[in-house]
């Protein structure tokens, strides 16, 4: 698992290979990666997600950006140490990949703006560490 606390919000994530779903929601040569991302607040007052940034890269350092409202359909408001976890998924097309990010939450109390960073995770098939 992978933790980074920015502006008093902690992130972590723990990635899992997924070959049973492979076949389901991945083209054809395809490796699909879930994802648990958690989000703790511990700051004084509530925030929001509001929009979250991916960069997503794989091993022939192909990248890619995602980037958009909230996660998963959803802009989830956190009280102080309020906690959030979403799984989402990630397709490679290569045994080897990365990724990390940024959210944009917003302070409730003040209406300000700031990032958090989602700490880089490696996605790697387990065969390939034998």
């Amino acid at each position: 698992m992978e933790t980074a606390i920015t502006n008093g919000v902690k992130i972590s994530v723990e990635v899992n290979y997924q070959p049973t779903t492979n076949r389901i929601l991945g083209s054809e040569g395809e490796h699909i990666f879930a994802y648990q991302v958690t989000i703790e607040n511990q700051n004084s007052f509530a925030i929001q997600l509001l929009r979250r940034h991916w960069h997503i890269c794989n091993a022939l350092n192909m990248r890619r950006e995602v980037e958009g409202p909230g996660v998963i359909g959803e802009q989830p408001v956190l009280s102080y140490q309020g906690k959030h976890s979403y799984i989402s998924y990630c397709p490679l097309t290569t045994e080897i990949g990365k990724m990390y990010g940024s959210f944009l939450m917003k302070n409730l109390e003040d209406d300000s703006m700031f990032r958090v960073d989602i700490p880089e995770f490696l996605m790697i098939l387990p065969e390939t560490l034998n």
